[in-house]
């Protein structure tokens, strides 16, 4: 999202990794699920010092919902297991669509995208979730003072990646807000930010953790409301890292090494957030990310504690990285009961994905 620098280009990618497969990627899924995975994890090639390649794919560009990754790897979580990780940019088709094929071991991506590529035939599974909370906000100018709360998107213009999902959510938060659901669209071109700024739309979606917080620090200013004030049940932002299934049957000890590994590199970050932050910038050069910025969506993500409760998770009361399948599966049957999901071939799909299917916490431990 250019906020008049490169790092809006990264707020751009992050607020598309939700949506950036299910527009090219959809109509490839069939063909190449039916010609079957072309990477076999159980013969993975080994490095020169007897470690096993592991291919791990960005789900959008480096940012802090990767951060766990990259400090295992800075810090020789994963060398230490075995593995030598690839960390490497999200493919055209989407990161999901990567491992579903094998052409990436692991990926970061969440639950939702797992439920929708699940309906369209893929073979893939959640192994570990990040955060335990929504993030999105849905957003207007602050200088927009016509908005005060859901309601008065009511008649506005909603800047939209296109998704059938955010229509859904936009649709119930006005509704339980006393409005009737009704707005106009219009295609985000650049940035969400510079399409609002520029008057084409009155409110678009952004996530606290990382355009909330490039807001707060280079503006625009902001006016947000969150889902779960506004009537939308679950949690649609069950961001964690997925494998196949194909791996999983036959190389689980890979699947726990590598789970195990960025689990660690997970909590370090959440217990040394500002260590944490200057990991992600040296290991992220290409991304250009400031050090202060990403600080900064690091206090954010653990004040608000996005990623679980620390005091749960010190107790031994909450697992660090398990999945959330009821809170997911109240968003799944939402989305299901807006007629929002679809099958491979464009067809409305009633029935809504089962969660407990989509997800397993077996190598946490």
């Amino acid at each position: 999202m250019s906020i008049f620098s490169r790092h809006d280009a990264t707020a751009h990618t992050h607020i598309v990794g939700k949506l950036i497969a299910l527009f090219s990627a959809i109509a490839m899924l069939f063909s190449v699920t039916a010609c079957g995975q072309s990477n076999d994890s159980t013969k993975a090639a080994t490095d020169g010092n007897g470690l096993k390649k592991v291919t791990f794919m960005l789900s959008w560009a480096p940012d802090t919902n990767h951060i766990g990754v990259y400090v295992a790897k800075n810090k020789g979580y994963f060398k230490q297991a075995g593995l030598d990780v690839d960390i490497v940019a999200v493919a055209q088709a989407g990161a999901e669509q990567a491992v579903n094929n094998g052409m990436a071991d692991f990926a970061l991506s969440n639950l939702t995208n797992v439920g929708t590529y699940t309906l369209k035939g893929a073979k893939i599974k959640q192994v570990l979730q990040v955060q335990q909370k929504p993030s999105a906000i849905w957003c207007s100018l602050a200088s927009n003072t016509s908005i005060k709360s859901p309601k008065d998107f009511d008649g506005k213009t909603f800047a939209t990646f296109g998704s059938n999902e955010s229509d859904a959510v936009i649709r119930r938060m006005i509704q339980t807000d006393g409005g009737k659901g009704t707005f106009d669209k219009v295609t985000v071109g650049t940035s969400t930010f510079q399409t609002l700024s520029s008057g084409k739309a009155d409110f678009g979606g952004f996530y606290a953790t990382w355009e909330g917080v490039q807001a707060d620090m280079y503006g625009p200013k902001l006016n947000c409301f969150t889902e779960p004030d506004y009537g939308v049940p679950g949690n649609a932002d069950t961001i964690g890292i997925i494998t196949n299934t194909k791996t999983i049957s036959s190389n689980p000890d890979l699947v726990r090494k590598f789970t195990q590994a960025a689990k660690k590199g997970y909590e370090y970050a959440y217990s040394h957030p500002d260590d944490a932050a200057e990991i992600l910038v040296k290991e992220a050069p290409d991304a250009n990310l400031k050090p202060a910025f990403v600080k900064k969506s690091m206090k954010t993500i653990v004040d608000g504690q996005y990623w679980g409760d620390p005091a749960k998770i010190n107790d031994g009361s909450f697992v660090f990285g398990t999945n959330d399948t009821k809170g997911a599966q109240r968003y799944f049957d939402f989305i299901a009961e807006e007629n929002a999901y679809t099958d491979s071939h464009g067809k409305v799909v009633h029935t809504a994905p089962q969660a407990k299917d989509l997800a397993t916490d077996e190598f946490l431990k």
